[in-house]
This record gives structure tokens, sequence and C-alpha cells, in this order.
């Protein structure tokens, strides 16, 4: 024996029977077969003896095991030649011996050989090899089943072993002389002398596998599973089959003297000359060699693997996988523990490989991957795994808040104390985690990984944002979060993250210290350039804000501001049921020192809410009016202000009912300035004819009369627009007033009359042109009337003759209606008699009830006279 080599330690070689135990002090006996059941190891040795011993594990206090093995019995079979095969039949206390070419029984307890019974024997001679059905298709619990090899013919036989006879039941021929077989079911794995192949003995169907030169090298038959067998190949590879002759695993690669093997699952072992090999059924990958001078016998019995040098016999004990995987993850091998992992979860019942376990060693995978900056990996077996994402935040100095409860898991996961320490001063190093845990944070914070830490979590992930400057921070907090309050306060503080930190206010319902923390950037007192348009968002805060009194608080420092923009804090709150009202006379009251706030106000409830209250709307009015005033009394006036001011006031003197007209007429009846808006007022009041006179006898704007009396006739009907055309025109044809300067100074009633020429030719259709000749003076041209005349000729002929269509319409729809009545003709005469007074007629004019009965015109006008239904019988003859 010598010392292991390896990449991993997966089984120890333990000495179970020491030679002195098994010969003595006799040199010339060597083992030539062994077989164990349970704690029961028999040993076949050269000189035809057999040897019984008792094995107990013993594990010592620091948990190593070794094999304490008790001599029992042994027993000479007086064949004089070496025991070739042990097997043990444990249901009949029955060991299966070949030895000198006979396979006989004896008993496990006394080593007696079986004597024959009386129906048949219990030898079988001629026999070069066998093996018993660890799969048999026999129900006979007391019964074992056989497979024999025969030296004097090509055949396999299968038997069935009893307590005291073994019975034929089968026999079948193969192609060449077969030296090596394993059986499962009805499947024979056999090696021939230049071929492997499967047979099923019941059907007789024959697979051939690969071909093998059994004289170069000893063949390797070993079942290993239900239905898969693990054969020697040339080139030295270690092959598998199952039934149908299909390799579902790939082959190890072992040495080309392989002399015996087995399965101790995830691992094959394999002895040649000098050493032992494990390779793994995972990765087929070579996992430890031992060194095993003198190997003779390699062998499984029911998972515990023995083998045996000529002289002793040692136990290959596995190491817990736990372990093995354990010693991968120290040695950063991590795919190799990962394959071993998943392994033995596929193939090794839950209750002896535990989830639980399974998970952490996927969060050790993922931390090794972690601290070789590996993240896409690392995350996914943090995934698989299910890891406490607390674990990963604690390795982040100050992320857990101070309120957490949280401690690490013990053992530990990780060999680092935190960041620090995994990257060794090297910032990029530190950088890089920290957007990995940003991202991984990220991503599972939605999800069931979270639940039980979602303040954690929510506080790691602002701290990092603010660190970082990530855009993310924003959504955070703005969205359903979890942040710890007392942690990301001073944190937000530090990184002068202002507008932020209000939002986490804003979030935990402290509006006020939000608003209060805003205003102080916007005031320049703190540094935060997340939001160049704080003071309108602030504003737009308040705008929504439910809380009344923060919108009073803080509406005097928007307005200061700028009046424009914070007036919004009233004139933008939203109309909602859970969003209160501000009384619209506490408002104005309010904005009494801030006059531009309170104008822009005034017009949001007139012009935009429509609020029809007069006090609103006289407000307006005055406002606009004293606006104009003031601009008239400037010594240098700006023209284009004074004509918006002029504009907006004309247009509410215009489109509103709800001012006081006669307040506002007082205020403006001294200034000769404001003509056109006193006419104005004064077509509110109806008082037509005054307004006309400005427009027409102060102001000599033609244009702007006619404006007025469309406007004034805008929503009323033809006739009174009509009226106030016509009173317009009579304006134009009366001349010039007593005192009229202008009229005085001539030429204003020429003017006039070309002004009333014009309207008359403009608005010919409005005028009743009879009415209109009788007013013009005789001396006027008709030529100068000329549109209009011709206009009203056409009018007039328009109107005759829609009148005549209108007429024929009515006459042919009334045919229509005699034709739709009478679809079938209606006869009368002197022999037939009316129906309501049985007289026969006279004369053709009748008429027609409902039904086509002819009645007398008279009897029909007197029912209609006596009858209640007076309308219904009316109506009939009216459409008869």
């Amino acid at each position: 024996l010598a010392g292991p080599e390896m990449s991993v330690k997966a089984f120890e070689l333990v000495p179970a029977v020491e030679r002195d135990l098994l010969m003595g002090d006799k040199a010339r006996i060597n083992i030539e077969c062994i077989e164990c059941c349970g704690k029961h190891l028999y040993v076949g040795t050269n000189d035809c003896f057999i040897h019984h011993f008792l094995l107990d594990e013993v594990t010592s206090s620091k948990g190593k095991l070794s094999y304490s093995a008790q001599k029992l019995l042994h027993k000479y079979l007086g064949l004089k030649k070496p025991v070739a095969e042990l097997r043990a039949a444990s249901a009949l206390e029955r060991l299966i011996v070949l030895c000198d070419g006979i396979v006989f029984l004896v008993d496990m307890v006394t080593l007696e050989t079986v004597p024959s019974a009386a129906g048949g024997g219990a030898k079988i001679r001629s026999v070069t090899a066998f093996c018993i059905n660890e799969n048999p298709v026999n129900g006979d619990p007391f019964c074992v089943e056989m497979c024999v090899l025969s030296s004097k013919r090509r055949t396999v036989q299968i038997y069935m072993v009893y307590e005291d006879r073994v019975q034929l039941v089968k026999e079948v021929t193969t192609p060449e002389q077969p030296c090596a077989v394993s059986l499962d079911g009805y499947f024979l794995c056999l090696a021939l002398t230049t071929q492997y192949m499967i047979l099923n003995y019941n059907t007789g169907a024959s697979q051939d596998l690969f071909p093998y030169n059994s004289e170069e090298r000893r063949p390797i038959v070993k079942r290993i599973s239900r239905e898969e067998f693990l054969l020697a190949a040339p080139g030295g590879l270690g092959m598998f089959a199952n039934a149908e002759g299909i390799s579902q695993r790939a082959p190890v690669n072992w040495s080309e003297s392989v002399i015996g093997a087995a399965v101790c699952f995830p691992y094959v072992v394999a002895l040649d000359e000098s050493f032992i090999t494990i390779h793994s059924m995972l990765d087929q990958q070579l996992k430890q060699t031992l060194s095993f001078r003198d190997g003779h016998i390699l062998q499984d019995f029911e998972g515990k693997v023995i083998l045996a040098s000529t002289k002793a016999v040692y136990v290959l004990v596995p190491l817990p996988l736990e372990r093995q995987i354990q010693d991968l993850l120290a040695g950063h091998r991590v795919e190799e523990a990962l394959i071993l992992t998943e392994g033995a979860q596929r193939n090794i019942p839950k209750d002896k490989f535990q989830v639980i376990l399974h998970k952490r060693i996927l969060q050790q995978a993922g931390f090794i991957q972690f601290g070789q900056l590996q993240f896409l990996e690392a995350k996914e077996h943090f995934r698989k795994g299910q890891l406490d994402v607390r674990e990963l935040i604690s390795l982040y100095p100050l992320l857990l808040p101070a309120s957490s409860s949280f401690t690490r898991c013990h053992p530990p996961l990780h060999e680092f104390a935190d960041l620090n320490h995994l990257a060794q001063g090297d910032q990029e190093k530190v950088l890089r985690c920290k957007k990995f845990l940003i991202s991984y944070l990220g991503e599972v914070r939605s999800t069931e990984v979270v639940n039980g830490c979602r303040e954690d979590v929510d506080t790691a992930l602002l701290k990092l944002y603010a660190e970082q400057d990530h855009d993310s921070l924003l959504d955070l907090l703005a969205s359903d979060n979890a942040c710890v309050l007392a942690d990301s306060v001073p944190w937000l503080e530090k990184y002068h993250k202002y507008f932020a930190l209000g939002l986490l206010y804003h979030y935990n319902g402290q509006d006020s210290a939000a608003v209060q923390l805003w205003i102080r950037v916007v005031d320049g007192d703190l540094q935060d350039s997340t939001r160049s348009d704080l003071y309108e968002y602030i504003v737009d805060f308040l705008c929504f804000s439910s809380n009344l009194d923060l919108v009073w608080k803080y509406a005097d420092w928007a307005l200061q501001k700028d009046p424009t923009v914070g007036v919004h804090v009233f004139t933008k709150r939203p109309a909602r049921k859970d969003q209160p009202e501000t009384n619209p006379d506490d408002v104005i009251t309010y904005l009494g020192k801030h006059g531009q706030a309170l104008l822009l106000y005034l017009e949001h409830l007139v012009l935009e809410r429509r609020i029809q209250k007069e006090k609103f709307h006289t407000h307006l009015a005055v406002m606009y009016l004293d606006r104009v005033l003031s601009l008239l009394s400037e010594s240098s006036t700006d023209e284009e202000q004074l004509t918006k001011a002029r504009e907006r006031l004309q247009a509410l003197l215009r489109e509103s009912n709800f001012y006081r007209v006669q307040f506002l007429l007082g205020k403006m009846e001294n200034c000769e300035q404001l003509l056109l808006e006193r006419a104005t007022l004064h077509g509110k009041l109806e008082e037509h004819d005054k307004a006309l006179h400005i427009l027409v006898h102060k102001l000599r704007d033609f244009s702007s009369a006619e404006a007025f009396c469309i406007w004034a006739s805008s929503c009323r009907d033809s006739e009174y627009r009509q009226q106030l055309f016509h009173l317009l025109l009579g304006v134009y044809l009366d001349g010039s007033l007593p005192g009229d300067a202008q009229t005085a100074a001539g030429g204003g009633t020429g003017e006039l009359e070309m002004a009333a020429v014009d309207l008359l030719n403009r608005h010919g259709e409005v005028f009743d042109a009879v009415r209109v000749l009788r007013m013009l003076p005789e001396g006027w041209s008709l030529q100068l009337l000329r549109p209009f005349l011709g206009r009203a000729v056409r009018a007039s002929m328009h109107a005759c003759r829609t009148s005549q269509i209108a007429l024929g319409l009515a006459h042919s729809e009334n045919v229509q209606l005699l034709h739709d009545r009478r679809k079938k003709p209606i006869f009368v005469s002197e022999k037939k008699g009316c129906h309501l007074c049985h007289n026969t007629f006279s004369e053709p004019a009748v008429v027609c009830l409902p039904g086509g009965v002819p009645v007398h015109t008279h009897c029909v006008a007197q029912r209609v006279r006596d009858s209640p239904t007076k309308r219904q019988l009316t109506n009939s003859s009216n459409h008869t």
C-alpha cells in the first residue's frame, strides 16, 4: 500500500482482515475469492478452505471508521483445489461454491457441504463461472436464480437453487464460448471469446455490443443497476450498456490492465495491478487514485466495496458526500462541487440528502463565484439556492439598517469579513460589487425572496442608489417601498439627495417636512441639483395635496417667488371627491395683497370654471378696467399693452352676463377714451340707440356699429336683428344732430349717407325692403342701391318660388296619400246603401271609412258632432 493521489478525497482504504488473522505464518496460502453478507465475510483460499469472519464497524471519537474482524470458523472442502467463487444465498442460509469446476452448496453457519436431496442433485459439474440473478423473475422467496457457464459446451444454463438441490430450467446456446456473465431479469450480459453481447434467455433475442479479445485481457461484466451493466472495453475504457444494448452514460477512461470494477454512486471504482482508480460517473473525470499493490479482487456487496490482495482484505469506505462537496468548495472547484451535488440530488433519496443541504451548497458556490467577480453565475446560484438576500447585503458595511435583527448563517457561507476584505483595497472591485448588488436587489425586491426582510432590502437599495447617484433612486421612493426612515435620512443628507429625502418624507406621511426641505433647496440654503424645476414641483405638490392647512401655510412663499406660477396652488387643484376644495371667497381675500395672482385667480373662476356669480364677474371687470385706466393715466403709455388690456376688458364686457353694468358704466362715464366700452355696456342695458349714437356720431366707427348690431342680436331671433339694423339705418339717415361740431363743419351728412348705402349693400338680406324704400330720401340714385335692390328682388322671387314648390309638394303628398289609402277601387251605386244611415247613395261624393266602407258625407259630419272620438274621425275625414 502507498499514499493516495487525488483531486478529491472520495474514499479511504481501511483494513478489514489482516494477514496474520487469515493465515498465520503459512506463506503459501493466498486469497482466491470473497463474499460478504451483512457483517459476515467469507474468504475462499487456494488451499481449498473457506474462512468465516464477523466484521464490526468501529467509529473513533474523531469520527474515523475502522473494522474489527473476528474469525468464527474455517472449513476444508476436501477437493484440494482453490475455491474459485463464493456467493451467499442468505434466504436459504447457503453459500454457493465453485471449486474444481463443481458448483455445490455449503451451510452458511457450519460450512458443511449440503448433501443432495432425494429428488435431485445439489452439484453442477464442468462449470467455469456462475452468477446470481439480483433481479429475479421467479416470485419464490426461498429460491435463488443462478446462471452457469459450462466448460464443455457453448451454452448458458439457468438453474433454480433451493436449500438442498439445484434445478435446470433453461439452456441457451451462444455463438462462441462464454467466459464471463452477469444476469439481470431475463437479460444475460456475456463476454464471449471475441465480443460482448446481450441475450434475452426468455425470447432468445440477442444484441451484439462491441468486440473484445478475452484471451488477451480478462473481461469484466458487472451488473450495476436494473438492466444496466459495466463492461471493460478496448482502449482502457469502462463502457456502460443497458438491456437494449444502448450506452446512456459516457464511458470512463481507466487503465488497460483493469482486473476488477464496481460502482459506488456516483463513482466507478477500478482495480489494476498497482492502483485503485476512482472516476466520477457525472463528469467522467478521475477523482482519486490509491496505490494498491498485489491487488487481486474488487467487488461490491450491497454498496460496500471490498478489495483483497493475495494475503489480506480491505474495505473502501466512501466519505460523506457533504464532506466531499465542502472539500471541493474549499478548493474553489465550484463546477465539480455542483456536478456532484446535482448528481446526488437525482440519485440519492431526499431523506439521505436533505434539500436544505443542497441549497446551502448552491449558496456557498454563489459566494465563491461572487468573490471571483463571476456575477452572472453567482446570481444564478443565489437564485437556485434561495439565498437570504441579507447574507449578501451584510457583506457591504452599513447597508443593513440598524433596526435589522439579521445575523449571518453559522457555519458561515463564505470566508469574507466584508466587502473591503474581499476587495483588498481594490476600489474598482468594490464598485463592481456594488453595481452587482444594485442589479440583484432590483431584481429580487418584487419576488418572494424578500418576504420578511423588505425593509432591509429597500433600505440597502436606497443607500446604494444615493451613494452611486443612480437614476432609480427617485423611482424607488416614488413607488411602494419599505425604506426605514431613521436609517435613510442621514444617508440621503450625506449625499445631498434632498429632493429624494422629501419624497421619502412624503411617502411616510410627513408632507410638511418634505415641503420645508424642498423650500430650503429652492432658497439656496441646501444644494441639490436633482431637479432644476423644483419650485414648479413644489407648486404642483401643493396643488395635489389634500392637506389644506399645508396649502395655506406655504402658498404665500409660492406667490412671493412667482405670482403667475404660485397662483396655480389654487387654480390647478383637481376636482376630486377625495380632494377638499378651497373656498373661492377665502382665496380672493387671501390674494388681496397679490394683485397679479388675484387677477389670474378671478380669470380662472370666470373664464375657465365658468362660475356664474356676479361678484366674481364684476370684480374681474373692475380689475380689467382699473388696469386700462392706469395705463391711460400714464404719461408714456405702451400702446401695445393698452390695446391688449382694452381687448380683454371688451371681451369680458361682451361675453359675460353677470357683472353689474350700471356700476361699471358709472366708473367710465367721464372717460372719453372708453367710448367703445360704454357702447357695449349700453348694449347690455338694451339702450341700443345710445350705443349706436356713441359709435356713429362720437366714434364715427361704422364697422363697429355694424358689429354691435350683430353682437347684440346674436342670441335673438331674426326679427330682433332686423329691428337693430333698421335702427342703425335710421341713425345714418337722420343725419347730424343739432350742435354736432363735425356736421357743422360740413361733410358729415355725406359720410353717413355712404355708410347707409354700404350697410344696405352688405346686409341687404336682413332688411325689410319695402320699409327701407319708404325710409330712403327721394333724391337717392337707384344705381347706388343696385346691389341691395337686386338682392331684395331675388330674395322676393326666391321666397315666392319656394312657397310654390312647397305647395306643389304638399299637393303631391296628398295625392300619394289618397292613392295609398285606395289600393282597391270603391264602388258606389244607387243600389248600395250607406253603412251609417242605410240609405242609398244619390251622388258620387262619399267618405271612405277604414276598411274601404263608403258612407254619406253628411252622415260622417253628424257622427263627428255626436261621437266622443271626434278627433279620430275628423282625422280620418281629413286624410280622406
